[in-house]
């Protein structure tokens, strides 16, 4: 199990479509914030704007 100072799973959807089309590590204890990444969405099929989940 991973404590709260490492890394921890988060899942990307996308902005448009909103399907679940990838998963990252981030350190909660650095970025407090959501991340927000320009990614490739495979169901639109463009760039667009993918937000992190729970």
């Amino acid at each position: 199990m991973a404590n709260n100072g490492q890394a921890q799973k988060v899942i990307l959807t996308c902005s448009e479509c909103l399907s679940r089309n990838y998963s990252t590590k981030k350190n909660k204890t650095t970025y407090t914030e959501r991340m927000e990444i320009k990614k490739f969405c495979k169901k639109c099929g463009k760039h667009t704007i993918h937000k992190e989940t729970k």
